[in-house]
C-alpha cells in the first residue's frame, strides 16, 4: 500500500509564499532509516535563508523539502536499524541536506543517527524548541569557548532561541550572560529570561564601552555573533584580551570586515561540530539533559502555528518579533 504524507515543499526561491503543502510519496524506511509520526516541528532561522537562497547552500529546485528539526513518534524502523522501537517518542536533530531531507512533514523517514530518544517530561512543542538552540549554544559556550564560572559572555540577537539558550547555559556554568538586543522591552525581558546585564543596541553611547561597564573594565571573554555584517568588527572590539569571537550566524549578509583589534580569536562556530562527534554530542546531551531535569534549561516558545499556517509561521519569523522559538505543530 502507497503511503502519502503532507509535506511542505518549494520549486523556487522567495518569501514565505514559496512554500506549498503537497502529498508527496513516502517509501518505506531503509536500512538504517526510521519512519516518524511528526507532531512539531522547529522553526529557525536557518529554514527561511535556505527558503530563500542565502544558507550556506542552495536548495534543489523544484520540489525542495525544508527543516530540519522536528519531534514525533517511532512508526517504523527500517531492515537492520537498531535503539528504536515502534512508539518511542523521539526528537529529530538533523544535520542533513534539506532539499532530500528535510522534515516539514507530517510523517519523514530519518536516518536513525539523528534520532534522540525524548524523555516522557519533554511534550513534542518542547522536544521540537531543544536540540538546535542548545546544542549551538552549549557548544559554542562550552565545548569551543571553555566558559568558566564568572566569564562576561556578549550574547546579541538574544531574544531568539539561540540567544534566550546561551543565557541559560552561561548561568548554568555562573559566567555572566550579558544580552544584547533593539528594544527596551525585549531589553526588559531579557533581564527577566536571566540576563545579568541588557542592553539596547544603539543606545546611550558604543557598544564596546558599554560592555566594559558591566564587567569591570575588561570586556567580555566570549563574545557569542549572531550577526556578523559589517559590524562584526565594532562587536569584536567588545572581546577582552584573552577572550574568543565566536560567530555562529550572519544575519547581516553583507561583508563583514576583518577585525583589527589584534590579537584576537574569532571562531566560525556550525553545529555539525556537536552532531557529527559522537564524543562531543554524548557530552551536549548529558549537559542538557541534567538542565532539563533541573530546570535550569527550559525552552521558551514564543508562539506555535498549525502546519497549514506555515507561510504565516515563517512570515512572524522574518517580522523579528519573536521572544524565543516558533514552533509548527501537526495534526493527525
Amino acid at each position: 500500500m502507497t503511503t502519502y504524507a503532507r509535506t511542505v515543499r518549494f520549486h523556487e526561491l522567495g518569501g514565505p509564499e514559496v512554500l506549498k503543502i503537497e502529498q508527496v510519496e513516502l517509501p518505506r524506511p531503509g536500512p538504517g532509516e526510521v519512519r516518524v509520526r511528526i507532531e512539531a516541528i522547529g522553526i529557525n532561522r536557518a529554514d527561511a535563508m535556505f527558503r530563500s537562497g542565502g544558507y550556506y547552500y542552495q536548495p534543489t529546485l523544484p520540489g525542495s523539502r525544508i527543516g530540519f528539526e522536528a519531534a514525533g513518534t517511532v512508526e517504523e524502523i527500517g531492515p537492520g536499524t537498531t535503539g528504536f522501537a515502534p512508539g518511542d517518542a523521539v526528537c529529530v536533530a538533523g544535520d542533513e541536506e534539506m532539499s532530500q531531507h528535510g522534515v516539514y512533514a507530517e510523517r519523514v523517514n530519518v536516518a536513525a543517527r539523528l534520532l534522540l530518544h525524548r524523555p516522557d517530561t519533554l511534550d513534542a512543542v518542547t522536544g521540537a524548541a531543544v536540540w538546535t538552540t542548545y546544542l549551538t549554544a552549549y557548544g559554542a559556550l562550552v565545548e569551543v569557548g571553555r566558559v568558566r564560572a564568572g566569564d562576561g559572555v556578549l550574547i546579541n540577537a538574544a531574544s531568539s532561541g539561540v540567544g534566550l539558550a546561551a543565557i541559560q547555559v552561561a548561568n548554568q556554568v555562573g559566567a555572566v550572560p550579558i544580552a544584547v538586543t533593539r528594544s527596551a522591552d525585549k531589553a526588559a525581558r531579557l533581564l527577566e529570561a536571566g540576563a545579568a546585564h541588557a542592553l539596547v543596541d544603539g543606545e546611550s553611547g558604543d557598544l564596546p564601552d558599554r560592555v566594559r561597564e558591566v564587567t569591570g573594565g575588561r570586556g567580555a571573554r566570549i563574545v557569542f555573533d549572531a550577526i556578523a555584517g559589517p559590524g562584526l568588527s565594532e562587536t569584536a572590539l567588545a572581546v577582552a584580551p584573552d577572550g574568543l569571537l565566536i560567530v555562529y550566524g550572519w544575519l547581516d549578509p553583507r561583508p563583514a570586515p576583518l577585525p583589527l583589534n589584534w590579537p584576537l580569536t574569532v571562531h566560525g562556530f556550525n553545529v555539525d561540530l556537536i552532531t557529527a562527534d559522537p564524543e562531543r554530542l554524548a557530552r551536549a546531551r548529558a549537559f542538557i539533559g541534567a538542565g532539563l531535569r533541573t530546570g535550569t534549561l527550559a525552552p521558551v516558545i514564543d508562539r506555535t502555528f498549525d502546519l497549514a499556517d506555515v507561510a504565516e509561521a515563517h512570515h512572524y519569523l522574518e517580522s523579528n518579533t519573536r521572544f524565543g522559538k516558533i514552533v509548527v505543530t501537526v495534526q493527525h
